[in-house]
């Protein structure tokens, strides 16, 4: 019986730095995700998708603020319906084209539940769009009403809203694709963001996490593994310090620790540590942050594939020795 992973891949896998986010290259990129994906189906896992969308999203409300005078602009949140759209027939046709088998793919339109009361709506952090030299953020700050701020130390980029998800509106179908052996690509963006009313659903404009996104649906699924795809194969400890290393594997205890102590800021590792632990305090076995060719290997001792890079975090007692050199 296929054990169930949800991946989390950034928008940034898709639309890198020193790009411009062509769609040939967003191709190109999709495809090295798809045979990852397609080495953990091999391995025996049931596999739903989360994906990013921060450059996407940003570049599309550009677009949409510049041909305003010709073409009424649509809510942010509406963009990030769009960039599900976007980037789920993007993944899907990857998929299928990197398929050795016939498995079915489905690109579900997924919308997340958020608070209005949720602080983050009076404190933007979430960067989205291409980033900008001070003074042109300056400018865009004044004369579009836009929020800076400084990403990274790597240039200024407009930020907007983050809540926290709260629930998943269509966690059943999508439940009933994972059990009919379906590869799911869902949530993506971070989902739709909307607030439940005496009305109904309605969108709120701003961008929800995508990696606390995959921890709430993956927990909702009762899901055994949390993979978060980023740029480097391992989490490492005192970054740019004489004393830096990389974690191998440690317990979710020590996750907590090393996070209360400040090695991973919220700028970068923060929030995928933080949803690693979510979703291991929730019920999940093993969470693994890795570059898309050491993810299946990263699950060796439940895929039976020989272990090749990456970080594990673990509920239970750590099999190996936690920090390696």
């Amino acid at each position: 019986m296929p054990r169930t992973a949800v991946v989390a891949l950034g928008g940034n896998a898709f639309h890198r730095e020193g790009e411009t986010g062509t769609y040939a290259e967003q191709t190109r990129h999709a495809a090295e995700m798809a045979r990852a994906v397609w080495a953990l189906h091999k391995a025996r896992w049931s596999v739903v998708l989360v994906h990013g969308n921060g450059p996407q999203i940003g570049d599309l409300a550009i677009q949409q603020e510049e041909g305003a005078a010709l073409v009424a602009p649509q809510p942010l949140f509406s963009l990030g319906a769009m960039t599900q759209g976007e980037l789920g027939s993007l993944i899907a046709m990857a998929l299928h084209n990197a398929a050795p088998e016939q498995i079915p793919v489905v690109a579900m339109i997924t919308h997340v539940l958020v608070s209005l009361d949720d602080p983050a709506f009076g404190r933007p952090t979430k960067p989205i769009g291409p980033f900008f030299t001070e003074a042109e953020a300056t400018r865009l700050a004044r004369t579009r009403g836009w929020t800076i701020a400084e990403d990274a130390g790597r240039g200024y980029r407009r930020v907007v809203p983050s809540p926290e998800p709260r629930g998943i509106v269509e966690e059943g179908p999508l439940r009933a694709l994972v059990d009919q052996g379906s590869i799911v690509i869902a949530a993506g963006g971070g989902g739709i963001p909307v607030v439940d009313g005496e009305q109904g659903y309605r969108g709120v404009d701003a961008v929800v996490d995508k990696d606390y996104a995959a921890q709430t649906l993956a927990t909702s699924l009762g899901a055994e593994a949390l993979v978060l795809v980023t740029g480097v194969p391992h989490v490492v400890l005192d970054f740019g310090k004489p004393g830096q290393r990389n974690i191998d594997e440690i317990t979710v205890d020590e996750a907590e620790s090393y996070l209360a102590a400040g090695h991973f800021p919220e700028g970068s590792m923060g929030p995928k540590v933080r949803a690693a632990i979510r979703f291991l305090r929730g019920g999940g076995a093993t969470v693994v942050i890795t570059t898309p060719e050491n993810a299946a290997g990263s699950l060796a001792d439940v895929a039976g594939l020989d272990g090749r890079g990456g970080t594990r975090i673990v509920a239970g007692l750590s099999t190996a020795e936690g920090v390696g050199a």
